[in-house]
């Protein structure tokens, strides 16, 4: 754990399923997880394979007793940690867990994986104070975590997610497509006349404007960087997006420290890595001052420092 008592955590940063490989252990295998903490109060991002070592490596103290989990969406690598997540299984804890939709939906997307025939035990099992909880007006508070939703494009109902802690803003995007809008617009242009064309062209531009705005000048900005522009190309629709659009994204948004996030589970570590040095070599061209860093699991970004 960090010395601070003020830290973001990465415990899973891998998109679609686990990649537990010799080749990625550098970066890492889980799927996606991030803990934040401030002061005696953690928030967690995400429900994937990494908050199995996040339960555990919580169960070895004892200061702490109670968390908030905010999923993203429920597709497996965001919520199939949960299962595994052996603080929900010991009374005394408390547990809040928010997500899309209202409060039965979230319970009822949450325990329908571990329903028989797919897993042996049931969220009636778990002994800890469950807490479902519904944004209100797109905004939730944990302790010192006021916390803003957004829709991003993604199947399915999916958020991101804007945190304001101890004067500091972080953005939490897990699976974004960014040039979803982009590729719609290309599919139909030859359905449009010249004045539709000027309109969807200016929705387009509105569009952009306002996701800028929702991420500007964050501290912290951990996005959506799945795929090579080769395989993103391969993957339109999918709702993921090319680590390029990110970088360009971020830097257009003035954002302090981009952590690129949700790595395709077949890129090795050292093509991650190629990815960080043609990030960085994007950024010195547009002499941008932007911090970029590729998420790895156990890195651990001290909030008092931002």
């Amino acid at each position: 754990m960090s010395d601070s008592l003020n830290y973001i955590r990465f415990w899973g940063v891998r998109g679609s399923y686990p990649a537990p490989f010799g080749s990625h252990m550098r970066v890492g295998g889980n799927t996606s997880c991030v803990e934040i903490r401030a002061d005696d109060h953690i928030l967690v991002c995400d429900g994937g394979s990494g908050i199995i070592p996040l339960g555990n490596s919580l169960m070895a103290q004892q200061d702490i007793k109670e968390l908030m989990i905010i999923i993203t969406h429920y597709h497996w690598d965001h919520i199939s940690g949960l299962p595994f997540f052996v603080p929900a299984f010991v009374p005394g804890w408390k547990i809040h867990i928010s997500a899309p939709g209202d409060i039965e939906e979230i319970k009822n997307r949450v325990s329908n994986q571990m329903v028989s025939p797919y897993f042996p035990v049931e969220v009636e099992m778990w002994m800890a104070d469950i807490n479902y909880v519904m944004a209100q007006d797109s905004k939730l508070e944990y302790g010192p975590f006021k916390i803003e939703t957004f829709n991003v494009h993604h199947p399915g109902s999916t958020y991101g997610y804007r945190i304001q802690v101890h004067g500091k803003t972080i953005v939490y995007v897990s699976d974004n497509e960014l040039s979803f809008i982009d590729r719609t617009i290309e599919e139909r242009r030859d359905e449009l006349d010249p004045e539709e064309w000027q309109l969807i062209n200016a929705m387009q531009m509105e569009e952009r404007i306002k996701a800028l705005e929702t991420i500007e000048d964050a501290h912290v900005f951990i996005h959506d960087a799945q795929y090579t522009p080769e395989d993103y190309n391969k993957k339109r629709g999918w709702g993921h997006s090319c680590f390029v659009d990110t970088v360009e994204f971020a830097a257009d948004a003035n954002v302090k420290q981009l952590y690129l996030f949700h790595v395709d589970p077949n890129y090795n570590d050292n093509k991650i890595e190629d990815l960080h040095r043609q990030s960085l070599e994007l950024l010195h061209k547009r002499q941008s001052s932007m911090q970029c860093r590729v998420a790895r699991e156990g890195l651990t970004v001290d909030l008092d420092s931002l």
